[in-house]
């Protein structure tokens, strides 16, 4: 992806609670309060999950619910027309619609219904067959890496190059629901650019804006973070997102220290040229010197001054003759 700046992905998930209008109003606060982009996930419960399959401690935890992975995902599924209602009013109020496929036909659908990139999530690490699929559409790729080794990594960034991916980008991820910052590791996102040398960036879990804005100064140039209108509202995600206010101030904080960083040319900027003008240090006649006496030590000085060599041109002038005469506190030149 050809990034001109950090690109900022309020990650609305699940966090519609399975309901459309609050969809709809995921997308305009995120977008009131800077977002690039708002990103859903799309699944059919019945394609991506078995009814055996338990909860995650963090979703009963967050949901005080004791229920199977397959009830809690049903009652969180948005339909395929729903989606398309969400991408029009993306499109509408001008932020950009993504979402997550979760299997292979909500995938075909979203492609179809032109995502510019698909989103690929932790869970499906290793997935091989799947992400060959996903690197088949030949579409921009973000990688998240929670729960997985560098090997593990490896495997993937390969099926995805398999299936025709040739634009990638890794996301380093703690996958828990709030991630203590402890369990952070922010140098591993260093890590995965200096292995694969790919675009990085980070996919966000912690509380409060911190550490997304700390990944930015490390070279993030993707932060995905949980997103809702309330983090007392009921189901699985809402405790570990951010709400709009502290979204805004998260996105404002980055796009200061994204002014910061600049190109990494060491050079004086323009504000610095004009204040150099005025405090340079040059070299004087710290007494009168007449034409042919030998600049020395004791007859010369470095002063703030407009005319004379520069202070850093010292040991050229040392032993050198003076071509003319001299006054007190004259600039003396080469």
């Amino acid at each position: 992806m050809n990034l001109s700046k950090c690109l900022i992905i309020a990650e609305a998930g699940v966090n519609h609670n399975g309901r459309l209008d609050i969809a709809l109003q995921l997308c305009d606060a995120a977008k009131k309060a800077g977002a690039d982009v708002v990103k859903f996930q799309t699944w059919k419960t019945e394609n991506l999950i078995t009814g055996s399959v338990e909860q995650a401690q963090y979703q009963m935890k967050n949901t005080g619910i004791q229920e199977s992975q397959f009830d809690m995902l049903k009652k969180l599924e948005l339909s395929y027309d729903d989606f398309k209602i969400i991408k029009k009013h993306c499109d509408e109020i001008g932020i950009i619609f993504a979402s997550t496929a979760d299997e292979p036909e909500s995938l075909d659908f979203l492609v179809e219904l032109g995502i510019p990139f698909i989103k690929v999530g932790s869970g499906d690490i290793g997935n091989v067959s799947f992400l060959r699929y996903i690197g088949s559409k030949k579409l921009p790729v973000i990688l998240s890496t929670g729960m997985s080794s560098l090997g593990d990594v490896d495997i993937s960034i390969n099926a995805l190059r398999d299936g025709g991916a040739t634009d990638i980008t890794v996301l380093h991820c703690t996958t828990n629901y709030p991630c203590p910052y402890e369990d952070v590791n922010l140098r591993a996102m260093l890590t995965l650019r200096d292995a694969f040398h790919l675009p990085v960036g980070y996919s966000d879990h912690t509380i409060g804006r911190d550490v997304a804005v700390s990944a930015v100064t490390l070279g993030a140039q993707i932060i995905e973070k949980h997103f809702t209108l309330d983090c007392s509202m009921e189901g699985p995600d809402h405790l570990a997102s951010t709400e709009p206010d502290e979204f805004a101030e998260m996105i404002k904080s980055i796009r200061i220290v994204e002014s910061c960083l600049g190109d990494g040319i060491k050079t004086p900027t323009k504000a610095e040229k004009d204040i150099l003008k005025v405090v340079t240090k040059r070299i004087v006649a710290k007494q009168s010197i007449a034409k042919g006496e030998k600049f020395t030590e004791d007859n010369i000085c470095v002063k703030r001054n407009d005319v004379g060599a520069l202070a850093k041109e010292w040991d050229l002038l040392l032993g050198k003759m003076a071509d003319r005469e001299y006054g007190e506190d004259e600039g003396v030149v080469l």
